[in-house]
């Protein structure tokens, strides 16, 4: 593959710090907590590189401010996922050993 060059900003022009892609922890929610959102964070987290390198600045930093609230959300919604369902697994555990208050807890 030939060498590639992106055209040099204009005079007077910064180029802005390349934003974070969030590629790796959005893999991680999608493995560990919620596929959906996670899948999301994925796909926004690819696109941070390439449009930076394009030189589209501000697009790969919106980009990438979509993949950390996908990956965040998801990252949340397993959480809450976890916890109801940690929450239900003992209550029926408790009510499989007849101890005492626990009579009024049926599902």
């Amino acid at each position: 593959m030939e060498n590639q060059f992106t055209t040099p900003p204009p005079q007077g022009m910064d180029i802005p710090i390349r934003p974070k892609s969030w590629l790796v922890a959005s893999i991680l929610t999608t493995i560990f907590c919620c596929l959906p959102f996670g899948i999301v964070g994925i796909i926004n987290a690819a696109k941070v590189n390439s449009l930076y390198d394009q030189g589209l600045y501000d697009e790969s930093k919106r980009v990438s401010a979509n993949a950390k609230k996908w990956t965040m959300i998801g990252v949340i919604v397993g959480i809450v996922y976890y916890i109801i369902v940690f929450i239900v697994a003992f209550m029926g555990y408790f009510t499989q050993l007849g101890l005492p208050g626990t009579e009024g807890l049926t599902f």
